[in-house]
């Protein structure tokens, strides 16, 4: 993708606020008239920088108390078997995220759960019997300070 200009990054800005801004709205906001806007708008699309749309749920209205941060390893560095943990890591729904990383862990996830009582049982019947997992650790977490999830723009 090209560099973005000053009119792609305001669309991108807005859009990252408001998702469901409509068009004649975003073209308002970022200075432009409706149909140069949409043309914009399908570029940033088609060139891959807008992946996806979708809402930001609230856990916490969804019964989710406890987010943990489970730093997972492997005793056996083997590539089939990374394979199969990821595949089954991504049909796990309470795993929010799931991130291959260097350092002591494998893995980093964050997983959501209802209380610990969930938590504890998700830990035991599910997640220490993913492939090559070997030892887990969680950090559970106390406070949200921020989770906007929004990216900052080049």
């Amino acid at each position: 993708m090209s560099d973005l200009d000053k009119l792609d990054r305001a669309i991108l800005g807005a859009l990252q606020t408001d998702g469901r801004i409509s068009n004649a709205r975003l073209a308002e906001t970022v200075g432009l008239s409706e149909t140069p806007c949409a043309r914009r708008l399908k570029r940033l699309e088609q060139d891959g920088v807008i992946e996806r749309y979708r809402a930001v749920l609230s856990r916490r209205a969804l019964g989710y108390g406890v987010v943990a941060f489970v730093y997972v390893r492997f005793a056996v560095h083997d590539r089939a078997l990374a394979n199969r943990f990821e595949r089954e890591v991504c049909a796990i729904e309470r795993i929010v995220s799931c991130h291959n990383v260097s350092g002591s862990a494998d893995y980093i996830l964050q997983i959501v759960a209802r209380d610990l009582d969930d938590y504890g049982t998700f830990m035991r019947d599910q997640l220490r019997s993913l492939p090559g997992v070997t030892s887990v650790e969680s950090s559970l977490s106390l406070r949200e300070v921020k989770a906007d999830g929004s990216l900052p723009l080049p």
